[in-house]
């Protein structure tokens, strides 16, 4: 189990995580989310031990950072990756193979057989997405008790999205591994994560079980014949409402049942409950916390 317990960090006097606490249990993957520049890839820095901040961060009960008996149980797949410039990939395993005593060269060629990456080729010659490719069977080969992915699906087509999604599944199950995934993509996100944590302004804005989220979060769209406002709906769990002429969009995270209950005092001339995607329940907390920059 991964646990982070009141994590901050700051670079310079610029703080960039404040207070970030949360546990993952083994063989749950959790989705990790939020607009550009909140914090993700420095929480993800802290969980493998890159940065140090105030807090603790420990898997199964043992500090990460300065600690390479803990730091070997986990594997981490950046966004960007160019350490083995020059290098084969044959190479690559090798190099593995001899300072990682958990590196399953099989799996290795097993997986390679769905990524179809030539071995003779040295990594500076791949596409962005066959680096990835290659670093993602690196961290799978490895056996790791926690995966880190930054942006993994990152220059991946559709058809090799859809076959990492269901690897990164079966990872999870069949080895009982933890498993972060740091992403812009929650459509796909959505299909495969447990748990989700959306970042804003170096905190945790939300964090719930994908269940939960399907079950709370709920969009309302009602219309009225006689005259009602906005601020005449005011109602437990109501965190947004738009209106465009007598038709209201409101979006609800707790309470639905109630609220639709309540709401029918104004006599509505028609009410339908629809789900959210965590697509549109991102949006929806984001939208409005952020400062659109003008765009020339």
């Amino acid at each position: 189990m991964l646990e982070v317990k009141n994590y901050s960090f700051k670079h310079g006097d610029n703080k960039i995580l404040d207070n970030i606490s949360f546990t993952l249990e083994s063989g749950k993957i959790l989705g990790l989310v939020g607009p550009s520049g909140v914090g993700k890839t420095s929480l993800i820095r802290g969980i493998v031990g890159l940065y140090k901040g105030e807090g603790s961060i420990l898997l199964k009960g043992e500090e990460v950072y300065d600690n390479p008996k803990v730091k070997n149980k986990i594997a981490f797949v950046p966004d960007e990756h160019s350490s083995f410039y020059l290098i084969k990939i044959s190479e690559i395993i090798n190099y593995y193979k001899s300072i990682y005593k958990s590196f399953d060269e099989e799996k290795f060629y097993e997986i390679n057989k769905i990524f179809k990456i030539p071995l003779n080729k040295r990594f500076l010659q791949l596409s962005k997405g066959m680096k990835m490719r290659v670093n993602l069977m690196i961290a799978f080969s490895l056996n790791s008790e926690l995966l880190i992915l930054d942006e993994p699906l990152s220059g991946l087509d559709p058809i090799l999205k859809e076959k990492l999604l269901k690897l990164i599944v079966k990872e999870g199950a069949k080895n009982n591994k933890s498993i972060i995934i740091s992403t812009h993509n929650l459509i796909e996100l959505e299909k495969i994560c447990d748990e989700v944590i959306i970042l804003h302004n170096g905190s945790i804005d939300y964090h719930n079980s994908l269940d939960k989220i399907r079950r709370n979060f709920k969009k309302i769209q009602v219309a009225f014949d006689m005259p009602v406002y906005v601020e005449d709906l005011t109602f437990k769990g109501i965190f947004r409402i738009s209106q465009v002429g007598r038709v209201f969009t409101i979006i609800v995270e707790e309470n639905c049942e109630e609220f639709k209950e309540w709401l029918k005092r104004f006599k509505p001339l028609f009410l339908e409950e629809i789900d959210l995607s965590l697509e549109e329940v991102f949006i929806n907390r984001i939208e409005g916390k952020c400062i659109d920059e003008e765009i020339l």
